[in-house]
């Protein structure tokens, strides 16, 4: 949860920066991993029974909402803070509404990335992935909201994702040169977790 956040201590309990949770837990560790296990569980859950929605932004925070509705009562909500992490300034909070609008109205507009042409797929998947990461529309929960978006458009266009084929620090260090311009190496990272379905 290491954010820099403009209001470090917003939505935490007093003196702390461990968000304010369902369980009252005020240790920021044992809420890491309490969070890990329920939303592990429930990513689980939806590889076999998927949520329904039109691939639009309500479709995407109820991803956020069904991972994270046992810890916190804003999951499924768009933050109200401004947030940067390891360098990496995203959407002030304020736009937030109006760039999700447009992201996945292109989404709709290009057919959700229907096409034959692999490389055409795989860069709109890379610039969804950019444009969705630099969103960052929830408190937390960022990622792996957009892991499992993300799975089930693959899956919709005939592909699966397999992130196990891959090291979690080299998505992050492709992410991080992403958001500040550079997509090839994080164009190699989805070319390798980008699977023909079976």
């Amino acid at each position: 949860m290491s954010y820099n956040i403009d209001a470090l201590t917003n939505d935490c309990y007093e003196g702390t920066t461990c968000l304010i949770n369902k369980f009252n837990i005020t240790d920021e560790e044992k809420l890491k991993a309490l969070e890990s296990a329920i939303t592990f569980a429930k990513a689980s859950e939806l590889e076999h029974t998927p949520i329904n929605g039109n691939f639009d932004f309500e479709h995407y925070k109820s991803i956020h909402k069904y991972l994270f509705e046992d810890l916190y009562d804003w999951a499924g909500k768009i933050r109200t803070v401004d947030m940067a992490k390891k360098g990496t300034q995203f959407v002030p909070a304020k736009q937030i509404e109006y760039i999700a609008e447009k992201c996945f109205e292109r989404l709709k507009n290009e057919n959700y990335f229907r096409t034959d042409d692999f490389d055409l797929f795989l860069n709109n998947i890379v610039d969804f992935y950019c444009v969705t990461n630099s969103l960052h529309p929830f408190r937390e929960g960022n990622g792996r909201t957009q892991r499992i978006f993300i799975s089930q458009l693959l899956r919709l266009n005939g592909y699966e994702a397999d992130y196990s084929c891959i090291d979690n620090d080299d998505l992050i260090i492709a992410t991080i040169q992403a958001s500040n311009g550079v997509t090839d190496y994080l164009k190699e990272v989805f070319e390798k977790i980008i699977v023909k379905a079976e």
